[in-house]
């Protein structure tokens, strides 16, 4: 393996690029190894956490040893603090292989050299400056909370003209979006966080002029219940004129008094070529906007999570999309709350759409009743949907007496319909605590689930952290049936 030339090696490392401590590991194996690894790494050296290489003392090093000789007046009398080492010649140039600005990032490393706030703008204005001259082209600009012009540099227009990636907020001023929108415009990731209530029309013009925009994200971080215009409307209307590209659309609104919800009747029926539909929880569903949600048809939908609904809009969803549904997510306690008074009916529905429809389904929530009906048509999906890696399994009850008396008997049953049917790819369980299993019942289940996929277990109840079950859960990861067994409050899937 340490003999493969590079050219082998870089197409090994390309497929780890994003497993960074894979790639740091490998730095350390000799240095063909080395040389390879560091030109992916310094690709977006902002964006790692949790291995040494992000400890920011010493991308400060790197950083002002390429700004020592520039500026050396200037930290003289500004008395800035340099590190041991910035000093010293560079292995790399690192900056060569670089195609990212995090703005972020990059003022917390600078702000290692001193404390004072002019001190640490000028050195940052000095890293852009040079930062422009040395990237050949940038690829992802993460820049929210920007205080530098670096779209006015010389060199500007040809580094963003291959800009794939932007991350922003409202907050930043149009003009900088003007100013963007004139040499970018390929951008097929676009995030950005809502901190300011009044319009933004340069991210509107931004967002017009793009030719190939396929990940739209908009999250709002603000509250104004006195807001007097709509900071969504005329961003939605732009969106729509990137309907045959967009295929990722994720949006997250909160509610806003006075001030009406984006128009799913116009929006949403354009962006047919979707594989990624999410509305994260503060989306505010009014029952006309509900009604339209049920008849929109997705035929290459992949990934379905609308957060706020009720199982009958995310089954006719489901029935009309293209059969190529891999994951279905949503918090099954929010839609038992929604669909309280019709749930017996309404989940064996949704059940029986799943297994007709998503025959490709790898990950998804089941809301139980603990009838005869819904442990047939559960084990009815399991034969179907030979694709499951991960379930989630949520039992409501409504008759708390019968659910009393048998309660061992439906933890039981559950078991016996995983034995039998369960698809070879299932890897992952999380139930809540109204399944109740023996310690007896479990080791059958677990000694019967060897030689299968290692099982992956979470649940929200206690009593699987007494001793007995800790000793059977141990006895089993040992041999290898259980991966890993987690108590948490929290088993909802997270995107």
């Amino acid at each position: 393996m340490s003999k493969l030339n590079k050219d082998i090696l870089y197409l090994i490392f390309e497929e780890l690029q994003e497993d960074s401590k894979s790639l740091f590991s490998c730095l350390m194996v000799n240095r063909p190894w080395c040389e390879t690894v560091i030109p992916i790494l310094w690709r977006n050296p902002w964006c790692y956490k949790g291995v040494k290489y992000n400890n920011k003392y010493y991308l400060f090093i790197i950083i002002s040893s390429y700004l020592i000789d520039d500026i050396k007046e200037f930290i003289t009398e500004r008395e800035i603090q340099l590190l041991s080492g910035s000093n010293k010649s560079l292995f790399f140039d690192y900056l060569s292989f670089c195609r990212s600005i995090n703005v972020n990032a990059i003022k917390s490393i600078i702000s290692i050299g001193s404390t004072l706030a002019y001190n640490q703008f000028f050195m940052q204005q000095e890293f852009y400056y040079f930062f422009m001259k040395k990237c050949p082209g940038l690829k992802y600009f993460n820049m929210r909370s920007i205080k530098h012009q670096i779209i006015y540099f010389p060199e500007a227009k040809a580094r963003f003209e291959s800009l794939c990636e932007l991350n922003c907020d409202t907050s930043i001023n149009s003009i900088y979006f003007y100013g963007l929108s004139q040499f970018c415009q390929f951008i097929q990731r676009f995030i950005i966080v809502n901190i300011n209530p009044k319009p933004n029309h340069g991210i509107v013009k931004l967002i017009e002029v793009q030719k190939n925009l396929k990940h739209f994200e908009w999250k709002d971080e603000f509250y104004d219940e006195y807001l007097t215009e709509d900071p969504y409307k005329d961003i939605f209307l732009a969106l729509e004129k990137n309907a045959n590209s967009l295929n990722y659309l994720r949006i997250n609104l909160q509610y806003v008094d006075g001030i009406e919800n984006i128009s799913l009747q116009k929006i949403l029926p354009k962006f047919y070529r979707l594989k990624v539909l999410i509305f994260d929880d503060y989306l505010i569903f009014t029952y006309k906007q509900l009604e339209q949600l049920k008849k929109q048809v997705y035929h290459e939908l992949e990934i379905l999570n609308i957060e706020g609904n009720t199982l009958d809009v995310i089954y006719s969803i489901i029935e009309n999309s293209g059969n190529h549904l891999k994951k279905i997510l949503f918090r099954p306690y929010d839609i038992i709350y929604f669909d309280f008074d019709d749930f017996y009916v309404e989940s064996l529905i949704f059940i029986h759409k799943v297994y007709e429809n998503c025959p490709s389904i790898e990950y998804l929530p089941i809301l139980f009743s603990s009838s005869k009906e819904h442990f047939i048509e559960f084990e009815k999906l399991l034969k179907v949907c030979q694709n499951l890696k991960s379930l989630l399994l949520v039992m409501f009850i409504n008759d708390e007496d019968d659910y009393n008396k048998n309660i061992l008997n439906y933890g039981e049953e559950l078991l016996k319909i995983l034995i039998r049917s369960a698809p070879t790819n299932l890897k992952e369980i999380r139930f809540n605590h109204r399944f109740k299993f023996s310690l007896e019942n479990l080791e059958i289940f677990l000694e019967k689930w060897k030689g299968r996929c290692a099982l992956s277990l979470f649940t929200n109840d206690s009593i699987y952290s007494r001793e007995d079950y800790t000793k059977l859960i141990n006895k089993y990861k040992i041999d290898g049936v259980i991966k890993d067994f987690e108590y948490s409050r929290c088993l909802d899937y997270c995107i």
